[in-house]
């Protein structure tokens, strides 16, 4: 996906569609989910701007914000982890972008998703906001809201864009479903 583009293509050739969206190439659903994340990211920024408005701050709006960015979170994780488990599936460049994404998602998903400090059997407070806001930048900080290293709601979902989209048709060298044929290689008994 050299860029997002909504244009609808009429009676495409599969070489046309894994052009325009070469994660087909490897799973046709979850490429739909990766747009699913990349629409909602969309709306969740479009909620930052709106709720960090000129002089004003808008709770409300900001909220649904951080509402939909713990969704997508965990959403942009099990994606990226699923590329990640098929990693046979994919060039040594794209390879790199996603374990590149897989740790920062981790980062700001443990907190969120399990409440423990990322990379340790620690709780994080369960007395604590969702996340910290940024007004200076109108964005959110999310993850271990405890941690020196802040990340911003913003970057992770620009971040998660910008690996999808410098996916190339070369990039995508096997289906999903061929990634599990060597774990597979043991013969069933029948049953």
């Amino acid at each position: 996906m050299t860029r997002r583009n909504r244009e609808t293509l009429f009676n495409p050739t599969w070489e046309k569609m894994v052009e325009r969206e070469p994660l087909l190439a490897f799973s046709f659903y979850l490429s739909g989910r990766v747009n699913v994340l990349l629409d909602l990211g969309d709306e969740i920024v479009a909620l930052l701007d709106e709720g960090f408005a000129d002089g004003c701050t808008y709770g409300d709006k900001i909220a649904r914000a951080s509402t939909l960015m713990w969704l997508w979170t965990l959403g942009g994780y099990e994606v990226v982890r699923t590329i990640s488990q098929a990693s046979v599936c994919f060039s040594d460049s794209a390879q790199a972008k996603f374990t590149s994404l897989k740790l920062i998602l981790s980062q700001a998903r443990m907190p969120a998703a399990k409440m423990e400090k990322p990379g340790k059997k620690m709780p994080v407070s369960s007395d604590r906001s969702p996340d910290g806001w940024d007004v200076k930048n109108r964005d959110l900080l999310v993850g271990d809201p405890e941690s020196l290293k802040n990340i911003h709601a913003r970057d992770l979902l620009r971040m998660f864009e910008e690996v999808f989209t410098s996916l190339h048709a070369n990039d995508v060298l096997k289906r999903h479903e061929e990634s599990y044929k060597s774990c597979n290689s043991v013969p069933s008994s029948g049953l």
